[in-house]
C-alpha cells in the first residue's frame, strides 16, 4: 500500500505506510552511525523511564526506525539512467502526506520522523563525502533510539541533588539522573537505548578544555595490546576488562547461546544477559579513558602519541575465496585485544580536552630504536616487555623505551626517522656529542 500518486515517482518509490502497527512499535534505530559518535560537545545522562514511558519510548524508535528503512529502500530502488532519489525536502513533503493517510504514523511525533530523515540525509553526505559507510538497514533492539531539536529552555529542569527531568515530545516528563550540570542553552538531545535495556539521554554542550599546568612536559604515549598505554615516565596503565569470574560467566553464556534456539525466548534471555556483561566492560573502558585523559591533559603542556592507522590494523585477515587469509583467528584476537585496549578513544578525547596540545609521531622504528645510544636494530626488541640494545647494552621495558622516543621526537629530536623506508636511503641521527668535542 502506498501513498497518494501524486507523491510517488516512477523511479523512487514513496513512503510505504501500510506495514501493521504492532510490528512497527517494536522496531529500533540504530543513531550513534550519523555521526554522533563523533561529536565532541555531548554530555549523557541516564534515563529512569518507568514502564509506561519506555513503551512510548520504543514506539519513537520504532517510527523512527521505520522512517529510516523507507528511506534507505527509496535509495536502493535508485539505478544508473534513472532519476535521482528523492532528498530530505521531497521526504518531508512525502512523510507528511503519509502522516494524513495513517493514523498510527500520525500519532507518533512529528519530531522524531523529520529527524531520522535528517539523520539520513546526513549519513548519505558522508557516504558521499568518504567519511562513512553507506548507511543501511536498522534492526530492532541494535542501537535504539531518536533526536529531538527545538528545545525550549524549560523543557529541562532539575528536581533534586540527583535527579533531573527532560520533556520528551508524546512522553512527558521522563528523570534522568543529574550526575554533572547540564548547560543552559540546550538546543538539542538524543535519547538511545543500549542493548543491555539501559536508556540515556545525550545533550549538546560545550565542555571547556583541560588548561594546560605551563610547565612544559612534554610525555610520549605508546599503546600496546599487554599494556594499553605506556608513558615515557615508566608509567604502565592497562585498561580494565572484566574479571575472571566475569569472563567465565560470558564463556558459558556464549556456549548456551550457540545451542539456543534462533527466535526462541531462552535465546533472548542469553543475548540480553552477555549484553549487559559486554555493557559493564565498555563502561569501565571509558571511565578508565575519561580519568587517564583527563590526568594526561592536566599533568602535560605536550602530548605525544603515535599516528597509528587503527581501522587498518583491525582489519579481517580472512581474505577471500581465491585467496583465503592466514592465522585468521590469531588476527581476530588481535583484532579484539586492540579495540579492547581503547586506542582510538583515548587520543579522540585527548584531543577534545587538551586542543592543540597533542602531537602525532611517526610510528615507524619507536619500538626498535634505543632510547639511549639512539641504536636501530630489530633485534634490540627480545621479547614483548623487555628491550636489551644490542649496541649500548641498555635495558628497559619495551614500551617505556618506545614511549620516550616518540616525547624526543615530539620534543624535536629525530630518532624515529633512521633508516628511512630502506637501506639504501640516508640516516639521519642526531650529532654525537664526543664527536662534536674532537672536532
Amino acid at each position: 500500500m502506498r501513498t497518494s500518486p501524486s507523491t510517488c515517482s516512477v523511479d523512487a518509490p514513496s513512503f510505504r505506510a501500510g506495514r501493521k502497527r504492532e510490528t512497527v512499535a517494536d522496531e529500533g534505530l540504530r543513531v550513534l552511525s550519523v555521526g554522533f559518535g563523533r561529536l565532541i560537545d555531548v554530555s549523557r545522562f541516564r534515563l529512569q523511564p518507568t514502564r509506561a514511558q519506555e513503551a512510548a519510548l520504543l514506539e519513537h524508535c520504532g517510527h523512527a526506525r521505520y522512517v529510516w528503512n523507507l528511506a534507505v529502500e527509496q535509495h536502493a530502488h535508485w539505478q544508473p539512467g534513472r532519476k535521482t532519489a528523492p532528498g530530505f525536502a521531497e521526504q518531508c513533503r512525502q512523510l507528511t502526506q503519509a502522516r494524513a493517510e495513517f493514523a498510527w504514523l500520525r500519532g507518533g511525533s512529528i519530531i522524531v520522523q523529520q529527524q531520522a530523515l535528517k539523520d539520513f540525509a546526513q549519513a548519505m553526505a558522508n557516504f558521499f563525502g568518504k567519511t562513512h559507510r553507506k548507511p543501511t538497514w536498522r534492526k530492532r533492539g541494535q542501537g535504539e533510539g531518536f533526536r529531538i531539536v527545538a528545545v525550549k529552555p524549560g523543557d529541562v529542569r532539575r528536581v533534586s541533588r540527583n535527579v533531573g527531568e527532560v520533556r520528551i515530545p508524546k512522553v512527558g516528563w521522563v528523570r534522568f539522573r543529574w550526575s554533572r550540570p547540564v548547560g543552559d542553552e540546550v538546543r538539542s538531545y538524543r535519547v538511545t537505548r543500549d542493548r543491555a535495556g539501559r536508556w540515556h539521554v545525550a545533550f549538546a554542550a560545550l565542555p571547556e578544555p583541560v588548561p594546560a599546568p605551563g610547565s612544559g612536559e612534554v610525555v610520549g604515549v605508546d599503546r600496546g595490546v599487554a599494556v594499553s598505554a605506556a608513558l615515557s615516565t615508566g608509567e604502565l596503565l592497562n585498561a580494565p576488562t572484566l574479571r575472571g569470574a566475569e569472563k567465565t560467566r560470558l564463556l558459558r553464556l556464549q556456549r548456551k547461546l550457540a545451542r539456543a534456539k534462533r527466535g526462541s525466548n531462552r535465546r533472548g534471555r542469553v543475548k540480553a544477559a552477555i549484553a549487559k556483561l559486554k555493557a559493564r566492560e565498555a563502561d569501565r573502558r571509558k571511565d578508565w579513558v575519561e580519568k587517564t585523559s583527563t590526568g594526561l591533559a592536566r599533568r602535560f603542556d605536550v602530548i605525544a602519541v603515535e599516528d597509528l592507522k587503527i581501522g587498518n590494523m583491525t582489519r579481517s585477515a580472512k581474505g577471500a575465496v581465491e585467496a583465503p587469509g592466514r592465522n585468521v583467528r590469531q588476527k581476530a584476537g588481535l583484532n579484539r585485544g586492540i579495540l579492547a585496549a581503547g586506542w582510538g578513544r583515548l587520543v579522540e578525547r585527548l584531543e577534545q580536552k587538551a586542543p592543540g596540545r597533542v602531537q602525532k609521531i611517526d610510528p615507524r622504528y619507536t619500538s626498535q630504536t634505543c632510547n639511549a645510544c639512539k641504536h636501530l636494530a630489530r633485534q634490540s626488541r627480545e621479547s614483548q616487555a623487555l628491550f636489551l640494545c644490542v649496541a649500548c647494552g641498555h635495558r628497559a621495558h619495551a614500551d617505556v623505551n618506545a614511549a620516550k622516543n616518540v616525547r624526543d621526537t615530539a620534543a624535536g629530536h629525530a630518532v624515529a626517522a633512521r633508516g628511512g623506508f630502506g637501506l639504501p636511503e640516508p640516516v639521519n641521527r642526531e650529532p654525537q656529542r664526543d664527536l662534536l668535542l674532537m672536532g
